[in-house]
């Protein structure tokens, strides 16, 4: 219901709206920039018009031989010419002057000189004044460049047709922009908006039920972003039903292995008895058989025992103690040393102390699982190494075995399918790297090959370092 009211107001209130309105806007604002020049021009032009008509207005004075003109012929020629006076130059002749009287003139303009930026600056000047100042126009005659024409005008005729241009530049630039909006509105509504409001109320429908099939987008095969963005949220919708089925199929699975765990612990403590029996008998075949009776039922207790782990427990919250690293390194390598091959050389390289604040018992069990990695990969010798920096201790666990085949490293920390000895339940790494994120740390596989494999662990120094340094 929500997505449906969000979808209907987002015509108005959503991206739709304030593009419409940013078109507007810019569209006025280009405007203004096209109308300072082109008042600039509409004044030059007036100006200029003036000066044509006061030329053509002293050819009335072409016909009388005594060079003589009436008041009234004088007057209609001023009247006619818009102007209080006219002189006229021409080379070789003297001046011919037009006036009823001396005009009082406060500016003059040269329209010889005319400068882009100038013009732009005396046109609003002009609007800005009440009109009631006489100007002084000259220029060439649009007739001949070798007659001079100067003409005296009113400026507020002048300013009344500026304003009146103004008016309708203003009026064409909001039906422009009007018009533009809304044809890019409508563009970009049908486009964008729409399918990206279709992206919206599909991952709000997709939210409601996440493991239905038929709530997983359709993306349009369109080529640009948009079609991009639909096939990656479809692919991004299929693989979280995949995890989500997956995480309902373990929880199923831990679900089951508790219910049958006590029963398949009695079973195999039966078994534990009988083959301890069978392990004191004389018979040379039961004995050469016995070892390894025995071993498929310890691994099998500790296979059940860490998969209800697993599934039941989860990761415990650390309880946090300061501790020097290397001696925690020192206690869990010779644990593991006497159990394990003789043959493998062990070495702790951890010079200098570095003191971590961190669960002591939790970062000793993963340490107690590489190391235990490194030990039961056949390598020769085995070594930890650290070093601080940047708030992290960085452990290194190397050994000179065999490597790591290319299948096992692609899904090394994958529960149930990360172990690479006979035996393992997969389930080690998984845990260990819980833990260590646990701490706001984690493990990764530096290098595996010929010459061995390196695991390295990151743990923050402190509680304070733990946040954002997870790899």
């Amino acid at each position: 219901m929500a997505a449906n009211e969000n979808a209907k107001g987002g015509l108005f209130t959503g991206l739709s709206a304030r593009l419409l309105v940013l078109t507007i806007f810019f569209v006025m604002l280009s405007e203004v920039f096209i109308y300072a020049p082109s008042i600039g021009r509409f004044r030059l032009n007036y100006m200029q018009e003036r000066i044509a008509a006061a030329h053509l207005a002293t050819l009335a004075l072409e016909v009388p031989t005594d060079n003589k003109v009436s008041e009234r012929l004088l007057q209609e020629i001023l009247d006619h010419a818009r102007s209080h006076g006219i002189v006229l130059k021409r080379p070789a002749t003297k001046a011919l002057m037009l006036t009823r009287r001396p005009p009082v003139v406060v500016a003059s303009y040269d329209l010889r000189q005319v400068r882009f930026f100038p013009l732009i600056w005396e046109a609003f000047r002009t609007l800005a004044r009440d009109g009631s100042r006489l100007i002084k126009v000259i220029d060439h005659s649009p007739r001949s460049a070798r007659i001079l024409v100067e003409t005296v005008i009113d400026e507020a005729p002048m300013r009344a047709a500026m304003y009146d241009y103004s008016a309708r530049i203003v009026l064409l630039s909001i039906i422009i922009s009007l018009v533009t909006a809304t044809l890019v509105f409508l563009t970009l509504q049908w486009v964008f908006v729409r399918p990206m409001l279709g992206i919206t109320q599909n991952m709000v429908h997709f939210h409601a039920d996440p493991e239905d099939a038929g709530r997983v987008i359709r993306p349009s095969g369109r080529r640009d972003e948009i079609g991009r963005a639909q096939r990656e949220l479809a692919d991004m919708q299929t693989g979280l039903r995949a995890a989500l089925q997956q995480r309902a199929r373990l929880a199923a699975l831990g679900t089951a292995v508790t219910k049958i765990n006590h029963d398949l612990r009695n079973i195999l403590a039966t078994a534990q008895l009988v083959s301890d029996t069978v392990g004191s008998s004389d018979d040379p075949k039961v004995k050469r058989v016995a070892p390894t009776l025995l071993g498929a039922i310890d691994r099998a207790v500790k296979l059940c025992g860490q998969t209800l782990a697993y599934a039941h427990e989860g990761a415990p919250a650390p309880q946090f103690s300061r501790f020097d690293l290397g001696r925690l390194v020192d206690e869990v390598s010779g644990e593991i040393a006497e159990a394990q091959n003789a043959g493998t050389l062990f070495e702790n390289r951890l010079q200098d102390p570095i003191e971590i604040e961190a669960d002591r018992d939790q970062i000793a069990r993963v340490l107690s699982n590489l190391i235990l990695n490194a030990y039961q990969s056949e390598a020769d010798r085995v070594s930890v190494s650290a070093i601080s920096s940047g708030g992290m201790a960085h452990v290194k666990i190397a050994d000179t075995g065999p490597g790591l085949p290319a299948k096992i490293r692609e899904r090394l920390f994958q529960p149930f399918s990360g172990s690479g000895k006979a035996g393992g339940g997969g389930l080690g790494l998984a845990i260990a790297r819980e833990l260590a994120r646990g701490h706001g740390g984690d493990i990764v596989l530096a290098e595996s090959g010929e010459a061995g494999t390196v695991f390295e662990i990151r743990l923050p120094l402190g509680r304070d370092t733990g946040a954002g340094h997870h790899a």
